[in-house]
């Protein structure tokens, strides 16, 4: 979100978490799980497994670029991510959170996957960063106030909805990474024009 002509928020500074060794020291059993569920979402695109049950999550280079951005979020605000799938994502995410001491909330619409999730964070031992709701984001996002950091990776009919919701909320400086921007572009051009034009914010489509 753009500053206005006053603000006392500032991001945390990316550098000092990176001290903190926030990929250099991911535990064992957050590690096993993540490999897991590549090979599970690797497997899904290859044997045709319909779309609605496939994971569809991200891949780990866009792990760490997510937790890099929450990780200078500012430090005002909530941290949310819409579409937990299976958890994958999730953590990446609640390593930012880890050397911040912040938590994560994570909405789900899908009682399986969210299951699944659970399960995630149960077997990594982030229950104590990680919120699991299992709700409609457009409802859930109007209980806050503030918002530092959201991962939009949901249904793409609900973006537009989402960003309308969150935006005003965003702290200053505060950041919406919307997934899929280039991969569903024809689903997702309404929230670029949007988001282009919205002089709220600065937008920037990145090729990750």
């Amino acid at each position: 979100r753009r500053a206005g002509r006053t603000g006392k928020e500032k991001p945390v500074n990316v550098a000092s978490l990176l001290k903190a060794d926030m990929f250099h020291d991911i535990p064992a059993a957050v590690r096993a799980r993540m490999s897991y569920l590549e090979s599970l979402d690797a497997r899904d695109r290859a044997d045709g497994t319909p779309k609605n049950r496939r994971l569809r999550q991200i891949p780990p280079e866009t792990g760490k670029f997510i937790a890099l951005l929450a990780a200078s979020a500012p430090a005002q605000g909530a941290v949310i991510e819409i579409g937990s799938s299976a958890g994958y994502s999730t953590l990446w995410l609640a390593l930012a959170c880890r050397a911040s001491g912040r938590r994560i909330t994570t909405v789900e619409y899908s009682p399986e996957k969210a299951r699944l999730a659970q399960e995630t964070y149960q077997m990594c031992g982030v229950e104590e960063a990680v919120e699991l709701v299992v709700a409609d984001a457009r409802r859930e996002l109007q209980r806050y106030e503030q918002i530092a950091f959201c991962f939009l990776d949901a249904e793409k009919e609900i973006y537009l909805e989402c960003y309308e919701l969150i935006v005003p909320r965003l702290a200053l400086g505060g950041l919406l990474v919307a997934d899929s921007a280039l991969s569903h572009q024809a689903d997702l051009q309404p929230l670029l024009d949007r988001a282009g034009s919205d002089e709220r914010v600065d937008a920037l489509v990145v090729p990750i």
